[in-house]
């Protein structure tokens, strides 16, 4: 039977990741591609005002601590069973590369700041955004998914490989000859 902490922490890191992975499809798909429409001044208005401001707090909670949960959860499931240890490394792995990114990615975006009235410099900003935007949700979406893994792991026992089966107490076990010799 696994532990509590074998279904809830993956469980808690599946939440947090969708919810990250729903922010970042939310800037990828909506938001970024909007500066198109409305122009890049318009655009980083309204981004200096929304993701600089108030999405400071909402970004690193989600940012942070979904990558949080990930790792902690393959920190206690590293005495699982093989299915799930091997998806809690691979979350792990991938949440490590979403955060490498992020650390190269919310410089960029904090640089708008820099750029103000200058809509060649703030398109190229938004661009690179935009990119590194790109390879962070396909990274969280993965580790979403290898968390869902893990989880599923957790939760169907099927998936776990068989105990050997147990003599009853007080049966011994047949030995052979080479057993006698190395134990008299």
């Amino acid at each position: 039977m696994p532990t509590r902490q074998a279904i809830w922490l993956p469980l808690a890191a599946v939440v947090a990741n969708g919810l990250l992975v729903g922010a970042s499809l939310d800037q990828s798909i909506k938001q970024l591609p909007a500066r198109r429409r409305i122009g890049v001044t318009a655009f980083a208005a309204y981004s200096q005002d929304a993701d600089l401001r108030n999405g400071i707090p909402w970004y690193a909670t989600l940012g942070l601590g979904a990558p949080a949960l990930t790792l902690a959860a393959a920190a206690v499931g590293r005495h699982q069973p093989p299915a799930q240890r091997r998806a809690l490394v691979l979350a792990a792995g991938l949440s490590v590369g979403h955060l490498l990114v992020t650390a190269v990615a919310a410089p960029v975006n904090f640089s708008q700041r820099t750029h103000t009235g200058d809509p060649a410099a703030l398109a190229r900003v938004f661009d690179t955004f935009e990119r590194l935007t790109a390879v962070r949700t396909v990274l969280q979406a993965a580790t979403l998914a290898a968390m869902v893994w893990a989880l599923a792991a957790a939760i169907n026992p099927s998936s776990r490989p068989p105990e050997p089966p147990r003599p009853p107490p007080g049966l011994r076990t047949p030995t052979t000859g080479a057993d006698r010799e190395a134990t008299h």
